[in-house]
């Protein structure tokens, strides 16, 4: 299973590029699998991501910013889910990957 974090490399908006590389740096230092599937110079990638996005996620103007992430085809989630899995500690469940061999994982009693 590959997770794809969907993010646009020539953002002008200093908040999308902070959220971006917030992402992006927490997968690498938990060494975690992923692909970043950019959106600004490859129109497919933009538009899988808006067709994917759940309704539900989606902002009021119907278009989904980055970053967005999948774990293969199924939604993860967006930077306010990603940031609520991480502070929850519950990362691994968010993307949909088994936590790696050692790692804590809290049960609830």
């Amino acid at each position: 299973m590959v997770i794809k974090v969907f993010v646009a490399t020539s953002s002008g908006s200093t908040a999308i590029k902070k959220k971006q590389q917030e992402v992006v740096g927490f997968l690498e230092a938990n060494k975690i699998d992923f692909q970043q599937m950019d959106i600004a110079g490859d129109e497919d990638n933009r538009k899988w991501m808006r067709e994917n996005v759940p309704g539900e996620k989606k902002p009021q103007n119907g278009i989904p910013l980055p970053p967005q992430i999948f774990n293969e085809e199924r939604y993860c989630g967006d930077f306010e889910s990603f940031f609520s899995a991480k502070e929850e500690n519950i990362i691994f469940s968010f993307l949909g990957l088994a936590p790696p061999p050692g790692t804590k994982v809290c049960t609830a009693v």
